[in-house]
């Protein structure tokens, strides 16, 4: 049996990171730990690229921009969607993952799914960095391992 498996180490690869500036305040944090956790596994800040959107509605639309140039070895989406009283949450939720997905699967390299969707602030709040970790910092775990898992598996064809 042969078990391909993406390694947790990352050198000379491009990284997108799409980044919504609603509830920036919980966005931001998420990009720090995505940066933090590339750089700390062995990317280089010029091999990092952001992108801010206006909202999580958005993200889907500049990954695939990202992914149709061809520069980069992975596109990470991030944002925070905070349940409020009206049913917006849930159309932008399901429209933000949909719309990840969709590129995703279209796509010859990862695109992670990052967005936070939670019921209260304070959930947020505790994803992007403090009792659950930081989301972001997970995120960009994904995009490194798929890459190489994307690398090991092309390899092998």
């Amino acid at each position: 049996m042969k078990i391909y498996e993406g390694k947790l180490t990352v050198k000379n690869k491009k990284f997108f990171v799409v980044v919504s500036r609603f509830n920036e305040f919980i966005s931001k944090k998420l990009l720090e730990g995505a940066t933090d956790a590339l750089i700390r596994h062995g990317a280089q800040e010029a091999d990092i690229e952001v992108a801010l959107v206006p909202g999580a509605f958005e993200i889907p639309f500049a990954a695939k921009k990202a992914v149709e140039t061809g520069r980069y070895n992975a596109v990470i989406c991030l944002g925070a969607i905070i349940r409020g009283g009206t049913p917006h949450f849930n159309f932008i939720a399901a429209e933000a993952a949909k719309g990840v997905a969709q590129v995703a699967f279209s796509s010859q390299v990862p695109v992670i799914f990052g967005v936070l969707t939670t019921d209260t602030i304070e959930q947020a709040v505790e994803r992007a960095g403090t009792k659950s970790g930081n989301k972001g910092f997970d995120a960009a775990l994904s995009a490194i391992e798929m890459v190489n898992l994307y690398g090991e598996i092309d390899k092998a064809s």
